[in-house]
Formats: structure tokens, C-alpha cells, sequence
């Protein structure tokens, strides 16, 4: 190699490892920041070292493969065993396609190995909360990648210099592979880190499935680890063979001559071992097919039914043992000693090539011809009863993965007896009837509360105050209310005016928050606000005053939200843009705990390679107390932390003080702490749960058992364990037990906030839609299948979501914060249940599923649709909005329960339409006899129910 190649190449590998740790230093300061140093090197260690250990190990093999091929392969062939042996070889045309297969089947394994690696770094933010089902190398994989080779341009032109290259130099065809499948390989294992930790330090669960009668850990947890496994010892035995017996096949130039003579006996026992190996994985491939059968989508419902059982089970059981018994034999074969026939020609073994095509024959009548002709013959004519046994293990465990076991069915008799003295007794439910959506309401904040075009109120979120609202109150109310975050969008911010300095020192954070109750509207329709605008004291404003006495409005400042995507560097000599005043703007200095100490000029240079940012070495605005705050959107901050968490798509937004009283009187208002926290709710999830149909999953097992808090102010991250029974989170707690606190020890001001997710619950429901029916044989003819009632919003049919309301369980004692999703028959559109999620104390998590009598009409969304648009007084009125230059909106239907009976409730917004800023305009509100539209709830509730 040339002297100035060996410089450069040097110089390319010094670059490259001080970028490398340039990264490693700027990551490891942000988790130190944050408390978090011991989990990510952790993390980090058992990465590097099952990238190491695989990909060394996988090297070591093939390079032990390619040592004796080497040394084997230029055995010189005596003229006079040539001339005595019995076994005719091959000739040009057999040896070239022989040849071709073998190089072929290196290449398609590679190809495999090589899809799913990156694959894998494609969803490396997905793989570790839910292992992905490895598809293993097998005869139809094998044929399913070629085809995908042979359809895709690039991929045959490259597939076929690697065919050429390999008839042509084979052994180095071999090595290269061979490096490169081992990087991949340790890629993989790399990658699936979480999957190997679960495995190896798994935490028990005394539940059982009924078949094998194992633990649930143990699919949870060590099927997953023993299916990566099977991966790569497959994938060892199958190249090390191919590339083994194609390097022996054209040695002394066989192909040149046009005849392969055979092989020689220190060959044949080369080959012998590696085909033991191979029937060794065959062997621990059908051993872990039995369990998969958990799995299988073959019977009358998901997992092992009756052909699985009967037949697939025992077949797989023979085959595992069979092919088991062969590696013994190859084995033998390979390692005893033959005494004067060391050098006798002949083929790898005898019979072993028309032994495995009889194999594959036997696989083919055990996997398909044998089940599918058990399944007609004997299960379709009574699948009933054949089936029965295993739909119930489907029904139990479904209901387990889901959660759903635990819930509470009740009947729900409707006494339709609503009237003003009940409407007075529940005053609390009916005075937090959501009237306003979060859609219009973001579109009239849009508008009203933004302020300046750089702001954005990119979502609002449903929650619950206890909330002083008249001097005459002795005690605070509960209310339900929507909160919308005031945050800075640079995108947003005008071309002339991006610059280095106003993207990083400038705009830094957002300011405040609106708050508006969910039930009211100004007279002109417009949303009444608690909580709005921006005093020209950086107050925000409130009415009433009282509202004060209930929520903190210190420091309202957003330096960690949802569209908070910029690295920025705080305090500086450059000013922050606090909050606009009039035409002015005032400005501030970040005193917060939040961001990585930055002076030094060792960390410039770090997070100047770390962010590709040379303007940060040469900018003189950092001061000595200069912090950088980045990965500042709060998903990415969590998931960079627990990456093996799966988190909710809505995080939401707190107003509290977390101190404790004694601190709070102390010092009411102190500088520097944060009363906005954005609460995630995280899950674990599962693919591997026993007998339990994932339906439109992913997943087939689910838990809502992390309570993510963030800081917006500091960027403090806490995780609260909310279900400490999950045996995964129980898992993660061995694993990591820094990282999780016990929710004991999340702040009473915060507790009051949690509320249980609605991606949990339409997760659940949709199941629920199916698995509500707990008798097989109900289930088996689909009796009483329900459906998720449609709505009609924006003058198109939507499903209806899960609403949250407060009210008072017929259960209860008092009013609660509850999640609830409504339920009817399939093809029938009346009500026939719904299903509600506590939030509130001690009652959190649990789930009530009210039944209504199938023998009386309870309406559904749809029919009090169809009564809305057939009464002649609101159709009108509708028509008359339409044609004067505006638009109505029909929002969402709500479905009310109040003691015994229902209320049904539906806000009409108005909206021009070259300015569509939707106001509150009319709100209707019906029971099972009589509709009326009034402009507020009050006067439709005294129209509906008169005194």
C-alpha cells in the first residue's frame, strides 16, 4: 500500500473514532444531567458486548470452517483410488449446477441475514418494546428471497456477480460472506438487547398455560431469546456448510476438467460435522415449533387447536427426535477413525442426500398434506365440539393479554326517569359536559390565543381541577376542563429573521397556557377561558381571580414540549424572548437546572461535533453558566431513556405544585420551580403471549404500567410504576432498578392528575368487541358480536372515540373522572353496553362494563343521529345556517349515564367559511322521548326537564 494511502486511510479512521467519541462523551453528559449514567452504559455495555461475543464467535467459526477448507481441499487425488472407485462423480453439467445451488443458497442466506439487520435498525426504536417474529431460513424462506432477489434489478446484478465470483473463486466468495454475515449477526444481536436481558433475567409469573403447562414468563421472555438464537446458529450451520462443500466441490479445478470426482475421506468427515450441525438446528427448530402452536392461526380461534394438538404437536415431537438421531449418527460418522480407507472417493455420507429429500417429504406431509386432511375428515364435520376446549383457552387468555379479566360487568336496566330534581341532585355531572372538542377549540385558540405567528398550541388535552371559582365558595369543585400549552414552533418564525442566534439563544421557550371549561361559552359563542392571554407582567390572565387560589401560575415557561425540536444554549449574553408585551417583547435568562454544563471548551468542541455545529466553537455569546438543553421534544426524551417502553401518543399536560404543604407555606412562590409537567403514559407490551389473539395488533399482550412525568421547565424525567404486578415491568425493575420509582412517591398535587389512557381503552374495547362473549359455544357461532357506533362529526361518519366525562357510576358515591366507550350489536345500531375507566384514587385502573337488557331499545349514537337530522325545528335551522355564507358542525355525541338512565348530548358549532373560527352556537340535548336545541346547556337541560 502506498505511503500516501496508509496517511489517508489513518487519517479517515482518526476522524472517524473522534466523531465516535465526540457522540459517546456528548450522550453520556445529557444522561448524567439527568440521572440516568448507570442505566444508558449499561444499556450500551450489553450492546457492545453481544456485538462482540456474536460477531466473534460467528467469525471464529466460519474462519475454523475456511482454515480446514484450506488445508483439505488441495488434496492431491491418487491416480490409482481414481482409477478403483466405484462412486462416478459428476459431470460438467451436474457439478455446475451443484455448484450454482450452493452459491446460490449463500447468497440468499446472506441476503436474509442482511434484510433483517436492517430492518431491525430501521425499527430499533420499535424492536425493544416488541421483539419482532424472526422469520428463520427455511425451504419456502429460501425460495420466498429469491423470488424477491430475481424481481428486483439491482439486487439480481449484484446476486449474479456473486454467483459468477463464486464458481470462479469460491473460497474467497466464503471469507467475504463470512465477514459479513458475522457483522450482521452481531448487528442483530446488538440490536435485540432487550430481548437477550429479558430472557436471561427474567422475573416468574405463577400463571400457566394449559397445554405445556409452562409459566407465562417463559413465552413471554425465553421463547423470544431461544427464536434469536435459532437464527443464528441456523444461519452458522447452513453457510458453514454450503460454503464448506462448495469450496471442497471446485477444488483442483474441477470445473476446468469438467468432472468432480468425489470427495476424500478428511473431507467427507469436514462435511459430516457440519451437517450434523445443521441437522442439530433442524432438530432445536421442530423442539421450538411446538411451542409456537400457541400461536397458530390454523383452528376455529387463535392459538393450538385440535389438528395443532393431535397432529402438528406429536409430528413435530418425531421429527425434532428424528432429526436429532441423525446428527448422532453424522456425528459418529464425523469423529471415528476408518483406518485404511482414510482416502477412499465418494460422496459426503451414503444415503444422506436421498435421506433428506425423504425428510423435506416428511416435513411437507406433517406441516400441510397430514393437518389439512385430519381437519376435513375429522374436525370440520364436529369443529363444535373438537374445537370447543381450545376456543375457551383463546377466550381466557385473550382476556388476560388484554387486561380484561379483572373487569367488572354489571347490568344496566334503563329507568329513563330523568327529571329536574335528579338533573339538581347531579349537578356536578352535568355542569362538565363536554360541550367543546378539542378540534374547534385548537382552531379558535389558533386565532385568539396565539399572540405572535411563532406560537402554537400544537394539542389540547381533557383533565380534571379542583377549582375555587366565586369568593362565596368554601370549598374548591371539580371540573373538567381543557388545557392547551402555549409553545414556540421556529419553523414558524419568518425567513428574514432565522439566524443562528434567534434559532438557538432566542427563541428558546414557549410561555403559558389557556384553560377553558368544557361546558360554557361566552355569549358570542366564543370558548370562556379560565386561563388565557399574557399579562404585561408575564401573568396569565384568569377569571375569575379566584382560580388563583387553586393553580399556580408562576414561571409558566415551556422549555420541553411537543414541538420544542431546536438545541438552544442558556443563559447567554444574548437575551431569551420571554412573552410579547404591546409592539415589545420582554426578555429573560434561563435559571433553570435543566441541559448540560457547556463552558469549558472541550465540551464546545464535543457538541460541536456532536450537532455538526462549528458556529458553537466560535460564537462569544456563551457565558460560564451557559447550558445546552437538547432533545427537547418530550417523546424523544423518554423513549431515549427507556427505549424498552411503548409510549402513549398523547402526553399531556399538569398544572401543580409538587412541593408539599410545608413547603408551599414556607415559600409560596419561590424562583426556579416548575409548575408545568407533561405526564406520558408508557406500556409494555408483547407478542408472545399464550393462546391470546392480537386481532389488528402487533401485540397480544398489553399493560399501562408507567407513569412518565416531565419537567417543562428543568427536563427532569421520572418513571412511576402504576402496575407493579406486570411481570415484564417486574422485569425491567431487576434489570434497572434506578429507573422506576413506585407510584407512592409521585406527588399527591400530580396524582390527582393520572387518568387512565384512551389508547389503552380502544385497544381493549376492540378486543372487548369479541371477547366480552365467554361461553365457547356463543363465541364459536358469533351470537353477540358488538361494533363501535358511529357518529356523525363535520357532516361525516367517524367511529366514536372514548370520551372522558364526570359523573357518578351507578356504583359509585360521588363523582368521578371516567374514560368511556359506548358498544352496539353488530348490524344493529341501538346501545347494548358501555365500557368505562376509572382514574380517580384508589379506584384507578379498574374497568366496569354496564350491560343493557337485549330484550329493550336503548338508541345509539346513530339513531339520536338520525332523530337530530329528522327533527323538523333543528334540520331547518341547520339549513338556515348553510345557506348565509356559514357552516354548522355537528361535534361529538355524548352519551351521559346520570343515576339509572341516559342523557344524550350533541354541541352544533357555527363557522364562516372564509374564516373558520367556530363558535359555540347551539347545543342539543335528548333522552329516550324528547329532543330540544337551546344556545346553552342550562336552557336545554329547563326546556328538557321544566321544574
Amino acid at each position: 500500500m502506498p505511503r500516501w494511502l496508509r496517511w489517508l486511510s489513518g487519517l479517515v479512521l482518526a476522524i472517524a473514532l473522534g466523531v465516535g467519541l465526540c457522540r459517546l462523551i456528548a450522550e453520556s453528559l445529557w444522561f448524567h444531567q439527568l440521572g440516568y449514567l448507570a442505566v444508558v452504559w449499561q444499556r450500551w455495555s450489553v450492546q457492545a458486548l453481544l456485538f462482540l461475543a456474536v460477531a466473534g464467535v460467528s467469525a471464529l467459526f466460519y474462519g475454523w470452517q475456511q482454515h480446514w477448507l484450506l488445508r483439505q481441499r488441495t488434496v492431491t487425488l491418487d491416480p490409482t483410488l481414481t482409477a478403483q472407485s466405484t462412486y462416478r462423480g459428476l459431470g460438467l453439467w451436474r457439478l455446475l449446477l451443484c455448484a450454482s445451488g450452493l452459491t446460490w443458497l449463500l447468497i440468499v442466506a446472506t441476503y436474509h441475514i442482511g434484510a433483517i439487520a436492517l430492518q431491525l435498525w430501521q425499527q430499533r426504536s420499535e424492536i425493544t418494546f416488541n421483539s419482532p417474529l424472526l422469520p428463520q431460513l427455511s425451504v419456502w424462506r429460501v425460495a420466498e428471497l429469491s423470488l424477491q432477489i430475481v424481481q428486483n434489478p439491482r439486487l439480481l446484478v449484484l446476486s449474479l456477480a456473486a454467483l459468477l465470483l463464486g464458481l470462479w473463486l469460491p473460497v474467497r466468495l466464503f471469507q467475504g460472506l463470512g465477514i459479513l454475515l458475522s457483522l450482521a449477526m452481531g448487528a442483530i444481536a446488538s440490536l435485540s438487547w432487550s430481548v437477550v436481558l429479558k430472557g436471561l433475567f427474567a422475573a416468574s409469573d405463577p400463571h400457566t398455560e394449559p397445554l405445556f403447562h409452562r409459566s407465562i414468563s417463559f413465552y413471554l421472555f425465553e421463547i423470544p431469546l431461544w427464536e434469536l438464537l435459532r437464527l443464528w446458529l441456523v444461519n452458522l450451520s447452513v453457510v458453514g456448510l454450503g460454503g464448506t462443500a462448495l469450496g471442497y466441490l471446485l477444488a483442483n479445478e474441477t470445473l476446468s476438467h469438467g468432472k468432480f470426482l468425489g470427495f476424500v475421506r478428511s473431507q467427507r468427515r469436514h462435511l459430516q460435522g457440519l451437517s450434523a450441525f445443521v441437522f442439530a438446528t433442524v432438530a432445536f427448530s421442530f423442539w421450538l415449533e411446538r411451542y409456537k402452536l400457541l400461536y397458530s392461526t390454523n383452528g376455529a380461534a387463535f392459538g393450538a387447536g385440535y389438528t395443532d394438538v393431535t397432529v402438528r404437536l406429536p409430528l413435530y415431537g418425531w421429527l425434532s427426535a428424528s432429526a436429532f438421531g441423525v446428527t448422532c449418527l453424522l456425528a459418529w460418522s464425523a469423529i471415528r477413525r476408518g483406518g485404511e480407507g482414510q482416502r477412499r472417493l465418494g460422496p459426503i455420507a451414503p444415503g444422506l442426500f436421498g435421506f433428506t429429500l425423504g425428510y423435506l417429504v416428511v416435513i411437507l406431509i406433517a406441516d400441510w398434506l397430514l393437518p389439512t386432511a385430519i381437519e376435513a375428515a375429522i374436525v370440520q364435520p364436529n369443529q363444535l365440539q373438537r374445537e370447543l376446549p381450545y376456543i375457551q383457552r383463546t377466550i381466557t387468555h385473550t382476556r388476560e393479554g388484554f387486561n380484561l379479566e379483572k373487569m367488572r360487568v354489571e347490568p344496566f336496566q334503563p329507568e329513563n326517569n330523568l327529571n329536574a330534581e335528579i338533573i339538581a341532585a347531579n349537578a356536578a355531572t352535568t355542569r362538565n359536559i363536554r360541550l367543546w372538542d378539542t378540534r374547534p377549540l385548537l382552531e379558535t385558540n389558533r386565532q385568539l390565543q396565539q399572540l405572535r405567528s411563532y406560537y402554537r398550541f400544537p394539542a389540547a388535552f381533557l383533565d380534571r381541577y379542583y377549582l375555587k371559582l366565586s369568593p362565596e365558595q368554601d370549598q374548591s369543585e371539580i371540573r373538567q376542563v381543557l388545557i392547551a400549552a402555549r409553545e414556540v414552533d421556529y419553523s414558524a418564525v419568518q425567513r428574514f429573521a432565522r439566524s443562528w442566534i434567534n434559532e438557538h439563544l432566542v427563541f428558546t421557550h414557549g410561555y403559558g397556557f389557556t384553560m377553558s371549561p368544557v361546558n360554557t361559552a361566552e355569549a358570542n359563542g366564543l370558548p370562556k377561558y379560565f386561563v388565557r392571554d399574557i399579562g404585561d407582567t408575564g401573568e396569565l390572565l384568569v377569571n375569575p381571580p379566584e382560580i388563583r387560589e387553586s393553580i399556580p401560575f408562576f414561571y409558566p415557561r415551556i422549555y420541553y414540549g411537543e414541538l420544542t425540536n431546536t438545541y438552544i444554549f442558556a443563559p447567554s449574553d444574548v437575551p431569551e424572548l420571554d412573552f410579547p408585551r404591546g409592539a415589545e417583547n420582554v426578555y429573560n435568562h434561563y435559571d433553570g437546572t435543566g441541559g448540560v454544563p457547556i463552558a469549558s471548551w472541550w465540551r464546545r468542541l464535543v457538541y460541536s461535533v456532536y450537532f455538526r455545529d462549528w458556529q458553537l466553537l466560535l460564537t462569544p455569546n456563551l457565558r460560564p453558566d451557559s447550558r445546552v438543553l437538547f432533545r427537547r421534544l418530550i417523546q424523544d426524551r423518554v423513549r431515549a431513556i427507556a427505549p424498552f417502553l411503548r409510549f402513549d401518543s398523547e402526553p399531556y399536560l399538569v398544572v401543580a405544585d409538587p412541593r408539599s404543604e410545608h413547603d408551599i407555606a414556607a415559600s409560596p412562590s419561590t424562583a426556579g420551580v416548575s409548575y408545568l409537567y407533561w405526564i406520558i403514559d408508557a406500556y409494555t407490551v408483547s407478542r408472545y403471549y399464550p393462546y391470546s389473539d392480537p386481532g389488528q395488533h402487533s401485540f397480544n399482550y398489553i399493560r399501562n404500567s408507567v407513569k412518565v412525568v416531565v419537567d417543562a421547565y428543568n427536563g427532569d424525567v421520572t418513571f412511576y410504576v402504576v402496575e407493579p404486578d406486570d411481570v415484564m415491568i417486574r422485569t425491567w425493575q431487576r434489570l434497572f432498578p434506578t429507573l422506576f420509582h413506585p407510584l407512592s412517591a409521585m406527588p399527591h398535587r400530580l396524582y390527582r392528575h393520572i387518568r387512565y389512557p384512551i389508547d389503552l381503552l380502544q385497544v381493549q374495547s376492540e378486543q372487548l368487541l369479541k371477547y366480552h362473549m365467554t361461553d365457547p359455544v356463543v363465541f364459536y357461532n358469533r351470537e353477540d358480536l358488538w361494533q363501535i357506533p358511529k357518529e356523525i362529526y363535520r357532516e361525516k361518519p367517524q367511529a366514536v372515540a372514548p370520551y372522558y366525562l364526570i359523573t357518578k357510576l351507578p356504583i359509585g358515591y360521588t363523582e368521578e373522572f371516567i374514560l368511556l366507550v359506548p358498544f352496539t350489536p353488530v348490524n344493529r345500531p341501538n346501545l347494548i353496553g358501555w365500557l368505562a375507566a376509572r382514574s380517580d384514587g384508589q379506584n384507578y385502573g379498574k374497568l366496569l362494563l354496564y350491560v343493557f337488557p337485549k330484550q329493550e331499545l336503548v338508541f345509539g349514537p346513530e339513531q339520536m343521529e338520525a332523530r337530530i337530522n329528522q327533527d323538523p325545528m333543528i334540520s331547518q335551522q341547520i339549513s338556515l345556517w348553510n345557506r348565509q355564507g356559514s357552516r354548522s358542525v355537528q361535534g361529538n355525541l355524548l352519551i351521559i349515564p346520570i343515576e339509572r338512565s341516559l342523557l344524550y348530548v350533541e354541541p352544533i358549532y357555527l363557522e364562516a367559511d372564509q374564516n373558520q373560527l367556530p363558535t359555540l352556537a347551539r347545543v342539543i340535548v335528548m333522552d329516550n322521548q324528547r329532543i330540544v336545541m337551546a344556545p346553552t346547556l342550562e336552557e336545554a337541560l329547563k326546556e328538557l326537564f321544566p321544574q
